[in-house]
This record gives structure tokens, sequence and C-alpha cells, in this order.
């Protein structure tokens, strides 16, 4: 079965949120989204980015229904505030799609001293998730979906030491993140149904797509090689950003899509391709590993989370 964008349902009347929703796989994933009639919150930190990607959907959709509002995943306190604006605008929220991310990049902090990867694809996610919940949970059908990645494949949570104070590998600390943003999804479905509430959640990932993800971390340790280097594979092995967006896509929208459950594309090694299940590695995902992390993160962002 291919899945293609134009098997989305029509989605008028709903309201989606997209993280990191400027370029890249955010800004197909609000492109189709808004495309079937969803009214479409784009959250990025960049404001200027933010309305560019939000002006370039309306040149192509003079239709669509789209709403910028500024977000920065790597402060606890720009997330407490996005929030409490986007509560106070709307009533209900649908599709909540935790799509943006970091990667590869230098040591780097937080606001709160948070090790940049780990603080912005997993912590910020978790943080906004949390305060987003209960609003969530009062819209029925609603779904989360954590974007992960096939990196994860290669992670391991380091309790000991998850803020890189010890030491640092990008890529090591890069699959930490992608690991977690997984764990998170499935223990808040197991909490979830264990309290017998009824939202969807669900995580994917987008093989490997071209994005500027992979240009980023070249550009800030002025590695031209680097930047030679994935541009050359962005161009010659990855698939399109849109091609990218539809594993996501799918777990947000198609009936078929299960909580719990794990999408990415079909393509051998999962690399390209229409969405399918992905199988989820048990000795990744324990849970217990699962739990711990839950409270590791609890205690970092200063706040439960409470199901």
């Amino acid at each position: 079965m291919k899945w293609k964008a134009s098997d989305i349902p029509d989605l008028k009347g709903k309201i989606a949120l997209v993280t990191g929703a400027n370029s890249g796989l955010g800004y197909y994933t609000c492109l189709e989204l808004a495309r079937k009639g969803a009214h479409v919150v784009l959250a990025a930190r960049n404001k200027d980015k933010g309305i560019a990607a939000l002006e370039k959907i309306k040149s192509e959709i003079p239709t669509a229904d789209l709403q910028f509002m500024k977000l920065d995943l790597a402060n606890i306190e720009s997330i407490k505030h996005f929030a409490d604006a986007f509560i106070e605008e709307y009533d209900k929220l649908d599709i909540l799609i935790n799509n943006a991310g970091v990667m590869a990049i230098p040591l780097l902090r937080t606001t709160q001293g948070f090790e940049m990867q780990f603080g912005t694809n997993h912590l910020g996610h978790f943080a906004l998730t949390s305060l987003m919940l209960p609003f969530i949970e009062k819209t029925p059908g609603a779904r989360i979906v954590n974007v992960s990645s096939l990196m994860h494949k290669f992670g391991k949570i380091h309790f000991d030491d998850l803020n890189r104070e010890k030491s640092y590998s990008k890529w090591d600390a890069y699959s930490q993140s992608k690991l977690s943003n997984l764990l998170f999804s499935l223990e808040l479905h197991r909490r979830l149904r264990e309290s017998g509430k009824t939202t969807s959640v669900m995580t994917s990932h987008p093989g490997y797509s071209a994005t500027n993800l992979q240009i980023r971390g070249g550009e800030m340790e002025g590695s031209k090689g680097n930047i030679l280097a994935n541009k050359f594979l962005n161009a010659v092995v990855a698939q399109p950003a849109w091609k990218g967006a539809l594993p996501s896509l799918y777990a947000a929208t198609c009936p078929l899509a299960k909580s719990g459950r794990f999408y990415g594309p079909s393509g051998l090694g999962a690399v390209r391709g229409y969405p399918r299940e992905e199988k989820i590695n048990p000795k990744l995902t324990s849970p217990e590993v699962a739990k711990r992390l839950w409270e590791e993160s609890e205690r970092l962002v200063g706040m439960p989370f409470i199901v």
C-alpha cells in the first residue's frame, strides 16, 4: 500500500499544532494538513522564518487556515508562555506533532542548562506535551505524534550523564534524544490507557530525508567537508522532505494508525518509501527504562507530568 498525502481524510474543523514548522519535515507536514482543511498552528523559534513558511503555504493554498506562534523548545519559560497563549486562544487541539529538533551539533546548552539535543528534542517536547495534555484530553479523537529517527536504534539513555557533563559525542547525544522520543511515546501511551483515557500517542520517523538538519551541524562546526558531504548525500541518497513527512502525517490522520505504534518508511532499511508500521525493539524500550526516563524528565523540567 502506498499511502500518500492525498489519502489524508478531510480535516475541516480540526486544529493541528506542529513544532519546527518553518522548514523541512515540519513545513511539509503543515502544508498537507492545511491542504485538507485543518487550522494549522505553525510553531517555531524564529518568527521571520515562521511567517515566511506561513506565507509560502498561503501562496500554494490561498484558502489555508494558518497561524504562526513563537516557540523556543530550548527554553522552558518560552514553552510555558506558548502553552498559556495557545490555551487562551483555542478551545481544543486535535493533532499535536512534536517535530522540531536539532541534530549532530557541537556541545551547546539550553537556557536552563540542558545539553541542547536532549533538551530540545526530548525535554522541550516533554514539557510542551505535559502542559497541553489536559487540553488535548478534552478533544475527542485527539492524537499526539512524536517524531523520532532511525538513529534511535543506536541510542542509549545515559542516566549517569543525561546532560553530558562528563563527556560528549554529538551522534551519541542525538541518538539518546531520539530514543527518548520513542520511550516517551510508549510511556505516555501506557499511562493514558492505565488511566482509562483514549488520546492516541504514536511515534514516527522520516527515514533518511533531505532537510536542513544535515547541513546545520556542519555549519555550526565550520566544517566545509561535512557540509559538502551531507549536501551530496541529500541530493543522491535521501528522499525528499515531503516524502519524509508522510509517516508523521499517517500517524496523525490515518484511521488505521494505532496508539502505541511506530511508523516509518517502507523501503529497504526504512531509509525511504511510503509509510508502514515499524517494529519496536524491546531491548531498547523496556518499560523500566521508559518509566525512569519519565521520572528524570519531570525532575529536570521542574514540573509534574500528570496523566
